[in-house]
C-alpha cells in the first residue's frame, strides 16, 4: 500500500508541475529572450546617437571609442557604416548576415533586430543632427553573442528541475509517512485477527495508533474479541463440565446394571442388556460432546504430517474392528502422492503427501470417518453385513486430497446437506457427532470437506488440505 500511495502522489505532483511550472518556465524564458533583444537594441540605439558626431562632423569622438572598448569587453561585434555602406568604425568581424538586416532597416528608416542560434543582431540608423526621421547618415550594426542568454536559460531550467525534484521527494516522504501511519495499525489489526482465527482468544489490537477511524476500529475489535473470548470459554466450560458430571453417574449406573444382570433371570437379563446399550450410547454421546469441544478449540501449532503413514497406522489399528464386522479396509495411493508426484523422486513424493495440521488431528479425523463407515457397513452392507472401505490419498497443485469411500447405504441429498450438523444421524445409528467433529477439525486447519455418492452405492467423504508452507 505504501508503494501505491507514493506512486499516486508522485504522479499527482508531476501532473501539477507539468501543468503549472512548465508554462511559467516557458513564459520566463520568452521574457528573458525579449529582454536580451531589447537590451541589445537599446545599446545599438545609444551607439547610433554617439556615432552621429563622427559621421556628421567627421571628427573623433571619445564616447565612441569608449563604446568600442565596452563592446570588446562584452565580446560584442560592432560595425559603424556611413551612408554609402563603407565601414567607418569596427570592433570584431560581424557576419555577412547583418547586410540583409541592414537593408531592411534602411528600407524602414528605423531599427531592426534578429535572434539567431548564437547571437542577437541589432541594426539602427544614424540620423543627422541626432534627430530621428531626419536625414540618415549611417548605420550601426551590433552583434551580441547569446552565451549569457543561454546560460541564464540553463540556470532557470536547472532551478526548476531542482524545485521539481524537491517537490517529488517531499511528496514521496509525505506519502510514505501517511501510508505507514495508516498501514501499520491495519497490519497490527490483521495480525491480531489472524491470531484469533488460530485460536488465541487472548490477543488484542493496539488501539492508540493511526487515524481516529482506525483507533475506533481497533477499540471495537478489542471489544468484540473480549466478548468472543468470554462466550467461547463459557461454552467450552459448560460442555466440559456437563460432560464430566455425566460420566460419573453413567459409570456408576453401568456397574449397577452389570451386577444386576449377573444374577437376573433370562427375561430380566435381556431388559438389562437393552438398558446397558442405552447407557453405552449415552457414554458415546458424552465422549462425542467432549471431542466436539476439543475440535472447536484448535489452538495447537500446525505441524507437517505424512498422510500415507498416518492412514497406514490408523488402518492397522482399526483392522481388528473391521474384521469383526466383515469389512475390508483398502489403502490406495494416488499418482500425485507417490513416486510419480509433482516434484519428482522421493523428495517430491514426500512433499506431495504432507499436510499441515494440529498434532493428532489427522488421526482423529480418520478414526471418526472409519468408525462411521464400519458402523454403516456392519448393518447395511451387502448380504446384511460386510463391505469395503477405500481410503485414497492424492496430491494436486493446491495440496492433498484424502478420500474415504464406502459401499454402504450412503446418504440422500437432504441428509448430506445436514450431515455436518450435530446430532444428525441420517439413516445410520450413532450419536450424529462424527462428521460434525471431522468438519470442525478440517475447516479449523484451513481445509475443506464435501460429501458425494460412491459409484455403485455408498458414501464418499472428500477432504482437501492446502499445501504446507515449505519455508
Amino acid at each position: 500500500m505504501t508503494r501505491r500511495i507514493a506512486i499516486a502522489l508522485m504522479l499527482l505532483t508531476a501532473a501539477i508541475l507539468v501543468a503549472a511550472v512548465v508554462p511559467l518556465a516557458l513564459g520566463a524564458i520568452a521574457h528573458e529572450r525579449d529582454s536580451y533583444i531589447e537590451d541589445t537594441a537599446r545599446s545599438a540605439r545609444s551607439i547610433a546617437i554617439i556615432a552621429e558626431e563622427r559621421l556628421g562632423d567627421h571628427t573623433s569622438d571619445p564616447a565612441l571609442t569608449t563604446a568600442l572598448r565596452a563592446a570588446a569587453r562584452s565580446h560584442d561585434e560592432l560595425l559603424v557604416l556611413n551612408k554609402r555602406g563603407t565601414q567607418v568604425v569596427s570592433q570584431g568581424v560581424p557576419k555577412d548576415s547583418y547586410k540583409k538586416i541592414a537593408a531592411e532597416a534602411a528600407e524602414q528608416n528605423g531599427a531592426s533586430t534578429e535572434l539567431t542560434k548564437d547571437r542577437v543582431i541589432a541594426v539602427d540608423t544614424v540620423w543627422g543632427d541626432g534627430k530621428v526621421n531626419s536625414i540618415p547618415i549611417g548605420t550601426v550594426v551590433l552583434e551580441r553573442p547569446t552565451g549569457p542568454l543561454n546560460q541564464n536559460i540553463a540556470n532557470l531550467w536547472l532551478y526548476l528541475i531542482a524545485l521539481a525534484g524537491g517537490a517529488m521527494a517531499a511528496a514521496v516522504l509525505v506519502a510514505i509517512y501517511f501510508a505507514r501511519w495508516v498501514s501499520r495499525p491495519l497490519a497490527r489489526l490483521d495480525t491480531a485477527a489472524r491470531r484469533i482465527a488460530d485460536g488465541d482468544l487472548t490477543v488484542r489490537a493496539r488501539a492508540g495508533y493511526g487515524p481516529p477511524e482506525l483507533r475506533r476500529m481497533a477499540a471495537t475489535f478489542n471489544m468484540m474479541a473480549g466478548r468472543l473470548e468470554a462466550l467461547v470459554h463459557g461454552h467450552r466450560a459448560m460442555v466440559a463440565d456437563a460432560s464430566h458430571q455425566l460420566r460419573t453417574p453413567l459409570t456408576a449406573l453401568r456397574l449397577r446394571l452389570d451386577l444386576l444382570a449377573a444374577d437376573s433371570p433370562p427375561a430380566a437379563a435381556a431388559e438389562l442388556a437393552g438398558a446397558q446399550e442405552e447407557i453405552a450410547r449415552l457414554s458415546r454421546l458424552v465422549d462425542g460432546l467432549l471431542a466436539t469441544t476439543r475440535a472447536e478449540a484448535v489452538t495447537e501449532q500446525l505441524e507437517n504430517t505424512d498422510v500415507l503413514a498416518t492412514v497406514t497406522e490408523r488402518v492397522a489399528a482399526w483392522q481388528p474392528v473391521a474384521d469383526g464386522h466383515d469389512v475390508k479396509l483398502v489403502v490406495e495411493e494416488g499418482e500425485g502422492a507417490g513416486g510419480g508426484g509433482a516434484g519428482g523422486g522421493a523428495s517430491g513424493s514426500a512433499r506431495g503427501r504432507r499436510v499441515a495440521l494440529g498434532a493428532g488431528h489427522l488421526e482423529q479425523i480418520l478414526d471418526n470417518l472409519i468408525d462411521n463407515a464400519i458402523e454403516a457397513l456392519g448393518t447395511h452392507g451387502p448380504g446384511g453385513a460386510g463391505g469395503t472401505i477405500l481410503i485414497r490419498a492424492e496430491a494436486n497443485d493446491s495440496g492433498t486430497v484424502l478420500t474415504v469411500a464406502d459401499d454402504g447405504p450412503g446418504m440422500t441429498a437432504q441428509e448430506r446437506s445436514r450431515a455436518f450438523l450435530r446430532y444428525t444421524t441420517g439413516s445410520q445409528n450413532g450419536t450424529g457427532l462424527g462428521l460434525a467433529i471431522v468438519h470442525r477439525l478440517v475447516t479449523a486447519n484451513g481445509g475443506a470437506i464435501r460429501l458425494a455418492d460412491t459409484p455403485g452405492g455408498g458414501l464418499t467423504v472428500v477432504l482437501e488440505f492446502p499445501r504446507p508452507d515449505e519455508s
